[in-house]
């Protein structure tokens, strides 16, 4: 990460447009390799997880249920949380209030639109969770939609008896292992990914148009950190979680999640970790990529403070009424965002058509949106990790807990020969 920031630095796109030659940015292919060779494995992993997670335990299918509903529950109380903390800091903070905003804002407004995907309604979502097609989920990573036909294809098995389901779980068993021994090849290629991923989005960003957007930086940070605090730590610590060796675990994916601001690229290695962490599998494998969609509360912190800011920034002063509308809304609108980069401004532009602000906000944003990015994929990772963690403490499967056993006492020594010493 350090080297790749020098790169940027001292080769920054800004000074090959004067002068022509090599820039940082040209590192971009190796990190999209490593984002590719990781985005892969993640169908396969969640695919056979999953199914030896679900049908691999008997079946008893109520326990899937609860697991459901518990983990369903924790997504909405903590990302409401992450909505709250958001809005306050957002207030507090004031980062729209800028004239140079106000004027770049209206200068966004004449230029040509950012070209987003059209914001989806809440109906939209939910038939998307719904695949037409297993391969097509497949190949286009809709981790939602493999986790849909996985839950279902489990719960059939469970239905099957004799050789045909020991067949399958057999299939799957192996598959998994395959897959995770392959995650760890592909983690050899880290040090590249990652210096790659952080000189590109260096050499992109310059001083001269993160200035006037800073303290909107500055807060998203700043308010990631409070959630983090009085959020994730106290729930870790009611669940009985090991801040230390749960940080452990979750570092090196989180790192992997920072510089390539994709949480898709540290899913694999996210749920090796949590699995040697203590948590089971089959609470990993289900937990954690429906939380993906259900459970960015990076993303949603994230929301709340752009959507006030570009109010703030076109001096339209919004009502706390309103914005707890907003905040309604971005619960609903927040669920099913993609785990890849710049998926949020997707959402954002939809809240912004909703409540009558500006669209010329995004492409304000855009200009820092990728340092943004990096800390909000950030706690979306680690918050997936801790909620892993809370609900197998919750189902009473804290690995954790387990102490290893004292190894066995050595037998006594025989009596020994007496010795002949030997003068130097």
């Amino acid at each position: 990460m350090a080297a790749g920031a020098a790169l940027g630095v001292f080769f920054p796109d800004a000074e090959r447009a004067l002068h022509g030659g090599w820039a940082a940015s040209d590192l971009k292919l190796l990190s999209d390799l490593f984002i590719r060779m990781i985005k892969m494995i993640i169908g396969p992993i969640l695919f056979a997880t999953l199914v030896v997670g679900i049908a691999g335990h008997g079946d008893d299918l109520k326990k899937v249920g609860r697991l459901a509903w518990r983990s369903l529950l924790y997504f909405e109380v903590v990302t409401t949380v992450a909505l709250v903390v958001g809005l306050a800091a957002v207030n507090l903070a004031r980062p729209g209030d800028d004239p140079a905003l106000t004027t770049a804002l209206a200068a966004a407004a004449e230029a040509a639109p950012p070209e987003l995907v059209a914001p989806k309604g809440v109906a939209d979502h939910v038939r998307e969770i719904v695949p037409t097609s297993f391969i097509d989920a497949l190949a286009g990573n809709n981790v939602l939609q493999i986790v849909f036909f996985s839950i279902l294809f489990a719960v059939a098995l469970t239905q099957v008896t004799g050789e045909p389901k020991r067949a399958i779980l057999g299939f799957c068993e192996g598959l998994a292992e395959v897959t995770f021994k392959l995650v760890g090849l592909v983690m050899r290629f880290v040090p590249i990914g990652v210096g790659a991923a952080i000189a590109v989005t260096v050499s992109h960003s310059g001083i001269a148009v993160l200035l006037p957007l800073l303290k909107l930086v500055l807060t998203l940070y700043a308010a990631l950190v409070v959630f983090v605090v009085v959020a994730l730590v106290p729930v870790a610590l009611a669940a009985r979680v090991p801040l230390r060796r749960f940080w452990d675990a979750i570092r090196a994916p989180a790192l992997i999640a920072f510089s390539t601001t994709s949480s898709d690229a540290a899913l694999p290695l996210a749920m090796e970790r949590m699995e040697q962490f203590g948590v089971p599998r089959r609470i990993v494998s289900f937990v954690m990529p429906t939380g993906y969609s259900f459970n960015l509360d990076g993303s949603t912190l994230y929301l709340a403070v752009a959507s006030v800011f570009v109010a703030q920034a076109a001096g339209i002063d919004l009502t706390w009424g309103q914005q707890a509308a907003m905040m309604l809304t971005l619960m609903l609108t927040s669920k099913g965002v993609a785990a890849v980069p710049r998926a949020s401004l997707v959402v954002l532009s939809g809240t912004l058509a909703a409540f009558g602000l500006p669209l010329a906000g995004v492409t304000v944003i855009l200009a820092v949106d990728e340092l943004m990015d990096m800390a909000r994929t950030t706690v979306n990772l680690v918050g997936n990790g801790l909620a892993t963690a809370v609900i197998a403490r919750w189902e009473g499967e804290a690995g954790w807990d387990e102490r290893p056993a004292p190894p066995p006492a050595l037998p006594p020594l025989a009596p020994s020969l007496p010795t002949v010493g030997v003068a130097a």
